[in-house]
């Protein structure tokens, strides 16, 4: 099927439940399938659950009691849920699911199994293995040789990303006390400078050493993890990587937030010149984050210029690891690949993007993407480690997030055998609980995302035309907001788009036309917050949803203060207020995409904000 055949209103239940009647089809066959499996499970035993137990007046009681909290639970869930469904929720990353995710949680959530040990799930865990698969293929790693795991969320496959950086990091220092043979001749800094390859390349050398060098890398003694270095993100960084440097024994005094351009984007060139400063005095670099898809702005980092740092650098005798925390842009990669999953040239995406219908219209093809996000997005399969989670850009239910990696050796500084659940030497996926953080976990989830990755495969003629159409809504929300006006009285308000898209995340400010009070801009934008929001303006009564955030000095530096001054703000008024609150739109609907229903919705929305802005004004 190309991407022209594809049809993705087939694959989503729909703001109104229009795909109810199919939903409901397969839902009923695959609840059947399941009971007729117990069934025939040696249909000699006969039911323990008899006519006569049925018919019991107690019986008939805990009936009545489950039918009384199932009511009161689909009432707390219809009053008090978020309408992700509808093009009206412009807000938090979240969106519409696909139905054959839905449908695959569904269906093997019935059967309760268990992905951290093959035993209790060898249906899904061989679908988790093949999953693992497709997240390799789609981070362009060698057939073979990649490989990645289905994990709870992007916080857990971050952490996960840094275990196997400190880790692998720590193995030479282990080699020079176990197998100094193997290291002879180098000095502490050439150990802590040492790509990922060779040290896996001398690990393997010596197959009978490695439980030993494990014990004695920083898994083993702590002591060596003071020694590893500085761990660099950018000032868009997520939360989660001060909570993994916590965890992981770095401590969060190691970790360095770069500075970040006016695309909130890092500046490699900062990056470059504290990395020489950093060696200069003999302190190593553990690694460097690039983030594909900030949560919010969007921003796509430059990862080929951080490559290009880091081979740079290594001809000097200064190495470190790459992660790519992609959990939020990581299925992005797929409107780069071809059917045949080779990254499209650079002179051939607008064409292929035209002939398999990714956009409606020529112009977002020649707008997006940009030549650093193409690049950017080229460069993924050169980091040691990515994190994507699939309940983000994959319309999967939650928790599905994922972690990649380009070298399957690189499980064995991590890994744990539990004798009780799997042995040594047997094979993937019998032993995929021994190469991740967590334990139990739903076999469900891995069969949520198979499906997924069967219906849409992960290149331009499936997933990139789920990811199309909402980079194309992104584009359609910026062109709509941005220097939009509003009469309020005998007051103009005007919107303010913060950057053009890198990718599907829209923020926005309110301000009085000729204001030039940072103070009053902030909270204009904030009252518009509140009215656009559960938290004031309700759900089902509230009609425009969104989110909003602050950029502030202490985590952004000056790097907001470009936008603050295009709203008409002076420098004085910047220093003195320090932040900007923004309103946060990621446009996942799959249904903006489309001319026709952005305009039918967009209508809405601006009758919507009339409606709260003469609110917030008292001019009801």
């Amino acid at each position: 099927m190309s991407g022209q055949d594809l049809n993705l209103k087939a694959l989503f239940l729909g703001p109104k439940s229009e795909n109810k009647d199919v939903f409901g089809k397969h839902l009923t066959r695959l609840f059947e399938d399941h009971s007729e499996w117990r069934k025939n499970y040696h249909p000699e035993d006969m039911p323990i659950i008899k006519n006569t137990d049925k018919r019991d007046e107690n019986f008939l009681g805990t009936s009545d009691k489950l039918e009384e909290v199932l009511t009161e639970l689909s009432v707390k869930l219809r009053s008090k849920s978020l309408p992700w469904h509808s093009p009206r929720f412009l807000g938090h990353m979240n969106s519409e699911t696909l139905m054959p995710a839905l449908l695959g949680y569904f269906a093997a959530m019935l059967y309760n199994g268990n992905n951290v040990a093959y035993e209790s799930s060898p249906g899904t865990s061989e679908m988790e293995e093949e999953v693992g698969l497709d997240f390799a293929k789609l981070m362009g790693y060698e057939d073979g040789i990649g490989w990645g795991h289905i994990c709870a969320d992007g916080s857990i496959a971050n952490l996960e990303g840094l275990w196997y950086a400190r880790n692998i990091a720590s193995l030479p220092l282990a080699m020079k006390e176990v197998t100094p043979e193997l290291v002879e001749g180098k000095t502490e800094w050439e150990l802590l400078n040492m790509p990922t390859k060779e040290i896996l390349d001398l690990v393997e050398s010596v197959p009978d050493k490695l439980d030993d060098l494990k014990e004695n890398s920083a898994r083993g003694c702590g002591k060596k993890i003071e020694k590893l270095g500085k761990w660099f993100v950018p000032q868009t960084k997520h939360y989660s990587w001060l909570k993994a440097a916590d965890i992981i024994g770095l401590g969060t005094e190691n970790v360095e937030a770069v500075k970040v351009n006016e695309q909130y984007r890092m500046d490699t060139e900062v990056l470059e010149a504290r990395i020489r400063e950093l060696a200069a005095e003999g302190i190593p670099t553990l690694g460097v984050v690039g983030v594909v898809g900030s949560t919010e702005e969007g921003a796509v980092d430059d990862i080929h210029k951080i490559i290009e740092v880091r081979d740079r650098l290594a001809k000097e005798g200064i190495h470190f690891y790459v992660h790519v925390d992609a959990a939020y842009g990581g299925y992005a990669r797929a409107i780069f690949l071809d059917e045949n999953f080779k990254f499209i040239e650079k002179d051939q995406v607008k064409k292929t993007y035209l002939e398999n219908g990714v956009f409606e219209n020529e112009a977002t093809a020649d707008a997006w993407p940009s030549d650093d996000t193409y690049y950017a997005f080229k460069a993924i399969s050169e980091a040691e480690t990515v994190t994507i989670d699939p309940h983000k850009m994959g319309y999967i239910p939650y928790s599905a997030g994922g972690i990649v990696i380009k070298d399957t050796r690189m499980r064995d500084s991590i890994s744990y055998f539990a004798t009780y659940v799997f042995e040594k030497g047997m094979d993937i996926p019998a032993l995929l609980g021994a190469f991740m953080l967590e334990g139990s976990k739903a076999g469900a989830t891995a069969a949520s995302v198979w499906a997924a990755h069967r219906t849409l495969p992960l290149n331009v003629t499936g997933y990139g035309k789920l990811i199309g159409a909402s980079i194309e809504g992104a584009f359609n929300l910026y062109n709509h907001f941005n220097g939009k006006s509003f009469m309020v009285g005998d007051k103009k308000v005007v919107m303010h788009t913060l950057i053009r898209p890198d990718f599907n995340m829209v923020d926005y400010t309110f301000n009085e036309e000729g204001n030039t009070d940072l103070a009053k801009m902030n909270h204009l934008t904030h009252r518009m917050y509140e009215e656009a929001s559960f938290v004031h303006g309700g759900l089902y009564d509230n009609d425009f949803i969104t989110s909003h955030t602050d950029f502030a000095v202490p985590d952004y530096g000056d790097s907001p203060f470009p936008f603050v001054k295009s709203c008409g703000m002076d420098r004085a008024q910047w220093d003195k207020e320090e932040k900007v609150t923004v309103l946060r739109a990621c446009v996942l609907s799959p249904f903006i995409g489309n001319t026709a229903t952005f305009n039918e919705y967009m209508e809405k929305v601006d009758v919507a904000i009339q409606k709260k802005l003469n609110k917030i004004y008292d001019l009801r």
